[in-house]
């Protein structure tokens, strides 16, 4: 009976999760086109492509700086004893300390952030955002050890998004120069704000809390595995535009941005379950329950790749509107083909992050071997292909799709190695795939070909929601079982038995 209970309460736990992270993907899209549109109509693809660099250095030195912190402040908290809010200020300061040697790298070599451009202006004091932006995601992390999705939701689906693309607007009256430099570090300012007053009301202010350089030293030791692999696994989604920006101009880099961000979307969707699933997967862990992480990993790789397989088809099926929608045809329409190839490559990586949900606590270095050896392939395989390109003839719209294929292929290979070594290590299958999905992907192909013969306004203003609707509905009627559809309604469950579990 208390075993029923346990899945009940943690199936309950993760669909409100998964309910909470679907509203949030709904917010961020309306939210992230304004941001796309005043970007790429109004300053340019090569005022996005100088931005887009800027943001990649800056987001992997705060990757480094979090220190694992975003996943393995749940093991924390699952074996420590000391107070959950003493924990993550100890976390706060190492990342705090691991941040002042990057920004002064940054600030004394800026070219590292701008290599085709002059910096000044505001460029120099974009390094600054490394801490707030490293301390949000550990603050958020922390919420989500105790089931607090919503602030995550609200900060990066509403704060971040609207902030950045109000800022965009109303800098254009200031400095268009670095207008979207400074729109980019008030979004982190403001996510920085709300996750921080969130935190201190949760779980108030530290107490009886001690400076420990020792203690400090070893929790950044401990977690460095789990650092390289969070690193690696950005750097994955990151370092196809860092090459293609040595290669192609900055105009080609900004419409590349522009699709990686629409791609971004189903991405987000699938690592914003990473907080909720983090503590479910610690605690059975604790108590030895190998079958039920590989259970509850099987039932929300389900949601995320039937969720992700939506979006993608939807996207992929009216591309050419999407990106036209941004800025002038001319410019973005080329970029169809890296936006379709992105997508791709959301869904077959689906399998890979599940099984690294559990990966990172039960082997976390043979993890990272892995990612690394796949990021190492990919930037090879990149660089290669795109140095070989203009001497095989390749368009130049097929040269800036190049680094999107690429990662379709090496995320694949890292889907099928992952989910076999969580396999053999939980000793049960982590399955996120079931034949009947084809069904649901079938009505959206033939309800987006039908609608891709109308304009392209009607494509995009009634074809989207058709598609996704034929896709729901055919979903929701023959591949969804009684467990999936806990995500679409309120969960009831004993509160004095969940708070025993």
């Amino acid at each position: 009976m208390s075993d029923a209970v346990d899945v009940d309460t943690d199936i309950a736990q993760l669909a409100k999760g998964g309910r909470t992270n679907i509203l949030g993907f709904g917010l961020r899209l309306i939210a992230r086109i304004p941001f796309l549109i005043i970007g790429g109509r109004i300053y340019g693809a090569a005022a996005l492509g100088r931005m887009a660099y800027a943001v990649l250095i800056i987001e992997f030195c705060a990757q480094l700086a979090t220190n694992g912190m975003r996943r393995g402040l749940a093991l924390q908290f699952a074996q420590g004893d000391r107070r959950h809010v003493n924990e993550t200020l100890n976390a706060l300061l190492v990342s705090a300390i691991i941040s002042l040697p990057l920004i002064v790298l940054l600030r004394t070599f800026p070219h590292i952030m701008f290599p085709n451009s002059v910096v000044d202006g505001w460029d120099l004091l974009l390094p600054f955002v490394i801490i707030p932006f490293a301390w949000t995601e550990i603050m958020l992390a922390a919420l989500a050890f105790k089931f607090d999705v919503a602030t995550t939701v609200r900060v990066r689906s509403v704060v971040e998004p609207w902030t950045i693309s109000i800022a965009a607007f109303i800098l254009l009256f200031v400095s268009r120069e670095d207008g979207l430099v400074g729109a980019y570090a008030a979004s982190i300012l403001a996510s920085f704000g709300v996750a921080g007053y969130a935190f201190i009301k949760d779980y108030g202010v530290p107490r009886g809390w001690r400076f420990e350089p020792r203690w400090l030293l070893t929790l950044a030791w401990q977690n460095a595995p789990l650092s390289v692999a969070d690193a690696i696994e950005w750097g994955t989604r990151r370092i196809d535009l860092a090459i293609l920006g040595l290669f192609l101009q900055p105009e080609i880099v900004g419409v590349y941005y522009v699709a990686q961000q629409v791609a971004s979307l189903p991405q987000k969707l699938k690592s914003s379950f990473e907080p909720v699933l983090g503590p479910v997967i610690a605690r059975k862990l604790q108590i030895g329950d190998k079958i039920g992480v590989a259970h509850q990993l099987s039932q929300v790789g389900f949601w995320i790749i039937a969720a992700q397989l939506g979006i993608a088809l939807t996207f992929i099926l009216t591309a050419g509107g999407v990106m036209g929608l941004v800025g002038p045809h001319s410019a973005f329409v080329p970029g169809t083909k890296a936006l379709i190839a992105m997508m791709v490559a959301e869904i077959v990586a689906s399998p890979a992050v599940v099984s690294e949900a559990a990966l990172v606590y039960i082997a976390r270095r043979e993890n990272m071997v892995i990612s690394a050896a796949m990021i190492a392939l990919q930037a090879m395989a990149t660089y290669l292909a795109l140095s070989l390109a203009p001497d095989w003839g390749v368009s130049l719209r097929w040269q800036a799709a190049i680094p999107a294929i690429v990662l379709s292929f090496t995320l694949l290979l890292a889907s099928l190695i992952k989910a076999r070594l969580a396999r053999q290590l939980l000793g049960a299958s982590v399955s996120v795939l079931r034949w009947q999905m084809l069904w649901a992907a079938g009505a959206a192909v033939i309800v987006g070909l039908i609608f891709l013969q109308l304009p392209e306004w009607a494509d995009l203003a009634f074809g989207i929601p058709a598609i996704a609707g034929a896709y729901s509905v055919v979903l929701w009627r023959f591949v969804f079982v009684t467990d999936d559809r806990a995500l679409f309604r309120r969960a009831r469950f004993d509160p004095e038995m969940a708070h025993q579990h």
